[in-house]
């Protein structure tokens, strides 16, 4: 069915005239009597009686004369939901964000509400790895998690924040003219990891595979400031990334960075396949004027 034709239909059956309905939309009766034919055409039938002598509607007539106002409004109610969407004044965005580096959007979260205040912003805060699979299986549209993602997964990813890796613990664990670690000078040290779900604590355990060594784990926790803790009372050496230092009071724990080209803590934005919503890519936009760097992929930048 041809909207338009439907359209010069509806506005003849409310005028009541092929004349008056053509002044209205602006065009010739020839015009307005052909799509009307051409509607007519579509549905096999007859719609306006033009033998009567008054204005006439056949029953089928009837059923679009009713039927096609309400197809009319459904369609401007579709342009209209389309227009605001892509003028960011409707949508919805589904994200997530691991617990370890909630804190970092604070003030691009509160940017972005203040100036997409009709955007409805549903945040998960998951583990990364949790995160992955939900943006995967598009329960997520954005996330966050730690590179390197699962690789079995049909995601893209992007880095955005990278960070020193440190060991944080008493100077007993470490050798005085030690500045930096090396992977191999943590195996036989007990460390105090964060919790198996953790993208840190997936991208340890590469680490160590990769050197071919076993870790010497006394203790893992969800809660990273209770790995501190732990750290704080001598029972190993906590591993954490950098800007979860300045957190931790206790200054008579010595702290060391993992040399960085075996090990660096890298949070990247992921998403599935290569479109992102509009609400997203104001999400990333804000984190870049927030948080500066690159979040906007470039494939996407030039595409727009």
């Amino acid at each position: 069915m041809n909207v338009r034709a439907l359209q010069y239909f509806i506005e003849t059956v409310r005028q009541r005239s092929f004349t008056v309905a053509a002044q209205h939309m602006g065009v010739t009766q020839s015009t307005v009597s052909k799509m009307v034919r051409q509607l007519e055409d579509d549905f096999g039938d007859t719609l306006i009686i033009r033998e009567a002598k008054q204005f006439l509607l056949s029953d089928s007539g009837r059923i679009v004369w009713e039927r096609g106002q309400e197809v009319l409004a459904a369609i401007q109610r579709l342009e209209t939901d389309v227009r605001q969407t892509q003028a960011l004044q409707q949508g919805r965005l589904a994200l997530g964000i691991p617990p370890m580096i909630n804190l970092l959007f604070t003030d691009v979260l509160t940017t972005f509400a203040k100036r997409y205040p009709e955007i409805q912003l549903h945040i998960k805060e998951l583990p990364g790895p949790a995160i992955e699979q939900q943006v995967a299986s598009q329960d997520l549209e954005l996330g966050f998690s730690i590179l390197p993602v699962a690789s079995d997964l049909a995601l893209q990813s992007q880095a955005v924040v990278s960070h020193h890796v440190w060991a944080l613990g008493n100077t007993a664990f470490f050798s005085s003219k030690s500045k930096t670690l090396q992977i191999q000078d943590l195996e036989n040290i007990p460390q105090i990891w964060m919790g198996n779900e953790f993208g840190l604590t997936r991208l340890l355990r590469q680490a160590f595979a990769k050197e071919g060594l076993r870790p010497h784990i006394v203790a893992q926790s969800s809660q990273w400031d209770w790995v501190a803790s732990l750290a704080n009372s001598g029972l190993g050496v906590a591993i954490l990334p950098e800007p979860f230092l300045a957190r931790f009071p206790h200054t008579h724990l010595k702290a060391l960075p993992l040399a960085p080209e075996q090990l660096r803590w890298e949070v990247a934005s992921v998403w599935n396949g290569h479109y992102l919503s509009l609400a997203a890519r104001a999400w990333l936009q804000c984190c870049e004027e927030i948080l500066g760097g690159q979040w906007v992929p470039d494939n996407l930048q030039d595409s727009e």
